[in-house]
């Protein structure tokens, strides 16, 4: 397993690809070894040596605020097992708790006294937020770090009359709620995309609740049986969700909601393509309970930094579909910060959340 020196520097954070030497970290190794020590559950691993040495960190529980089965889910396990290939920590479990777009979970971390603990969040977690008047807020964390970002994939059944993205959306507007679509948490990026492509379409803003029939799941497993089922008529969801069945023949793929078409499936148009002037990401992070130190934080951004730079995640990140979008530090704080009001604005304008 490998051995950290905690924490790094600020400029090394903040540039993961610039580091810092550590020569200057041995005259604060007590008082980093002191404060993770004392925050640290017994079964965290948070292990020091004598006085005066480096602090190993020998694992980081992990939560997929969601089902098994979705992107959140499977960031947290392909976080695991490459923090452990690698040998960045000794053990990463990986706990789900699913409910309310990922709200439930974020609750379960404001009440966590566990240092060594890292969250899933992203997008369909500030929607439902909103959505869902969540007393539990993201602001009240700790933003470690942006890992991820994916396009979202319009999907309907192999056997589905709908050829294209226009045919679907159409059918939409015309039948309304006969037509139901299914896709993530309410509020969430799926939600989201399927509202903007409806407010793209010439639906009034104060309509759409009326005008589409979201159906909303706790994690991409569900989504996949309803498709495959024909209990819905089409599906919204990450690329990586839904990629199985639709290189499988099962779904076929109308559009993807990123500016250019995805790796995965290049055959694939954008919504921009299809003449829909819409476009949406879905990024995903990580976060840490609320109550720690600064010194704690910067300790779980080095292990997360060293994450990133493992040759296990690049090729994690080749294999999912997933962008790298890497931010730590001030810089994810800044993103969050913009990306909550944005998406605030987003649900009211497009009639998922009163002004």
């Amino acid at each position: 397993m490998r051995s950290h020196s905690w924490p790094r520097t600020s400029a090394e954070i903040s540039n993961p690809r610039k580091r810092a030497t550590r020569s200057g970290l041995a005259v604060i190794g007590v008082v980093t070894m002191l404060g993770l020590a004392a925050c640290a559950a017994p079964d965290a691993a948070g292990s020091s040596e004598a006085e005066g040495e480096a602090v190993t960190l020998d694992s980081v529980n992990l939560i997929a605020p969601a089902d098994p089965g979705g992107g959140w889910d499977q960031t947290a396990r392909s976080m695991s097992q490459v923090l452990t290939d690698e040998d960045i920590v000794g053990s990463a479990p990986v706990e789900n708790i699913g409910g309310a777009g990922g709200t439930v979970g974020l609750a379960a971390l404001a009440n966590e006294k566990n240092a060594a603990t890292l969250m899933v969040t992203g997008l369909v977690m500030v929607g439902a937020v909103e959505t869902n008047a969540s007393e539990a807020r993201i602001e009240d964390t700790t933003p470690i770090a942006k890992l991820t970002e994916e396009a979202l994939v319009l999907v309907v059944p192999a056997s589905s009359p709908y050829k294209s993205a226009e045919d679907l959306v159409d059918a939409i507007v015309e039948d309304g709620a006969a037509i139901s679509v299914t896709g993530g948490s309410a509020g969430g990026a799926d939600h989201i995309l399927a509202g903007m492509l409806l407010t793209e379409a010439g639906v009034d803003p104060a309509d759409i609740p009326s005008t589409l029939n979201y159906i909303p799941n706790s994690g991409g497993g569900e989504a996949v049986t309803m498709l495959l089922g024909n209990t819905v008529q089409a599906g919204i969801s990450g690329v990586g969700e839904f990629v199985e069945q639709i290189e499988a023949g099962e779904l076929r793929a109308l559009a993807v909601s990123s500016p250019e078409p995805v790796e995965l499936l290049p055959d694939t148009p954008t919504l921009i393509d299809e003449g829909y002037d819409v476009q949406l990401t879905n990024w995903r992070g990580l976060v840490a309970p609320g109550g720690i130190d600064e010194a704690e934080a910067e300790a779980l951004r080095a292990l997360v930094t060293d994450l990133h730079d493992s040759a296990g995640w690049k090729a994690t990140l080749e294999e999912k579909g997933w962008a790298d979008a890497f931010l730590v530090g001030d810089e994810f704080q800044s993103f969050l910060d913009g990306n909550i009001a944005e998406v605030t604005q987003t649900l009211q304008t497009i009639g998922l959340v009163a002004p």
